[in-house]
């Protein structure tokens, strides 16, 4: 009991982890451009470019999964976000910034990669919700890392105030390191191995996914520097960012909470998707009026449709070795359209100094959304599979 509540912490914290390094840059944004001489679409790469690589890493996670174990992968993952971390510090310049985005992607993609399946494994009576409640962990370290960062880059600056979260990272490192449970998945390697690449269901779960996850991109990257642009200071700015992701945190919790209640996914999917529009109409055409409804609304859409799309995904399988291969393609590919809506905004933003139009487009996406949502009916949807060749 002890080794699996020390191991429950490990989850938590390590979900803590994987988003600082991005929520960080937002608030920060045009001191950084200021220092560093990065435009827009470089700015932007600093969101789009971890994600990439999260998308990638994801879709790796069998070859990780057999090179490392578990264990040493995720181990390793913590390892190169804090090392991602300290070095934005020690060269505080464009060139590091854009290399330690690669590196902390790789970092947050191999832990995303494996943690899911080894939380099915581990925790089989009760995955789904444990798997939501770490989806918290991380919109709650963005919350951190937006509300955190531009306070403590008053006193130190703001490259080692980025640098600052490599400490919390040594210490996910630290505690995983002896909770870390070994051969996870081996009960369940002669079950038929999943291929998802001829599945049409999984690759609407994983376009479900990465235009659900395109919404958090966005609103990660520019929802502050939208803000500084009408007249808020970065402090300010920061901590909208942080309120709603703490609203994205409470939403999340809720809906992992609900689970039980809704095995037909579709009614907390349609309500979550109905906030998220009004939120997005709201920074269309009154962001400064309705600034608290928007960040409440918002902050429900998005903290629960991440949550729920990863459940969603998981609820097609019970084998934890399936699961953990199904849902590191669905977010794989995720992640890779999800990395698009930061870019695409910086180059509407380089053009256009609107960003109005990136709001509108994520409006538009969320009515393909609520589209995509009514096909999720419970046990819907059929997978190919392959017999698992017996081990030497």
């Amino acid at each position: 009991m002890r080794r699996q509540s020390l191991l429950l912490l490990a989850i938590v914290l390590l979900g803590l982890n994987l988003r600082p390094v991005l929520a960080a840059i937002g608030p920060l944004l045009d001191r950084i451009q200021l220092d560093t001489g990065l435009d827009h679409i470089g700015a932007s790469l600093l969101t789009s470019l971890p994600v990439v690589i999260m998308g990638l890493g994801a879709l790796t996670a069998a070859v990780l999964r057999e090179r490392l174990g578990e264990g040493n992968g995720i181990l390793l993952g913590v390892l190169l976000i804090a090392v991602a971390c300290l070095l934005r510090g020690v060269r505080p310049d464009a060139t590091t910034l854009i290399t330690t985005a690669l590196l902390a992607g790789a970092g947050i993609a191999f832990i995303q990669a494996l943690l899911p399946g080894l939380i099915k494994s581990r925790f089989a009576a009760d995955s789904g919700r444990l798997i939501g409640f770490y989806s918290c962990a991380i919109m709650g370290g963005a919350a951190f890392g937006a509300a955190l960062t531009p306070w403590l880059a008053q006193s130190v600056g703001w490259s080692w105030a980025l640098a600052s979260w490599t400490l919390p990272a040594l210490l996910a490192a630290a505690l995983w390191q002896r909770a870390t449970p070994e051969q996870a998945l081996a009960a369940s390697a002669i079950a038929p191995q999943l291929n998802v690449w001829r599945s049409p269901r999984a690759w609407l779960l994983m376009s479900f996914f990465g235009v659900g996850t395109a919404g958090y991109t966005l609103v990660l990257a520019w929802l502050p520097p939208y803000y500084t642009a009408l007249g808020w200071s970065a402090q300010a700015s920061g901590l909208l960012l942080a309120t709603l992701t703490l609203c994205e945190v409470v939403a999340g919790l809720l809906a992992s909470s609900l689970l039980p209640r809704y095995p037909d996914r579709r009614v907390l999917l349609a309500m979550v998707l109905l906030s998220l529009l009004a939120g997005l109409l709201g920074l269309i055409f009154a962001p400064l009026q309705l600034v608290v409804p928007i960040c409440i609304l918002l902050g429900i859409g998005i903290g629960a449709l991440f949550p729920l799309s990863l459940v969603v995904a998981q609820d097609h399988r019970d084998d934890p070795r399936q699961t953990s291969d199904l849902l590191a393609f669905v977010q794989g590919g995720g992640y890779l359209i999800a990395a698009t809506a930061p870019l695409l905004a910086g180059l509407l933003r380089q053009y256009t100094a609107d960003l109005r139009l990136s709001w509108l487009a994520m409006a538009v996406a969320t009515l393909a959304l609520m589209a995509m949502a009514t096909q999720f009916k419970p046990g819907s949807g059929r997978f190919h599979t392959r017999p698992t060749e017996p081990s030497a």
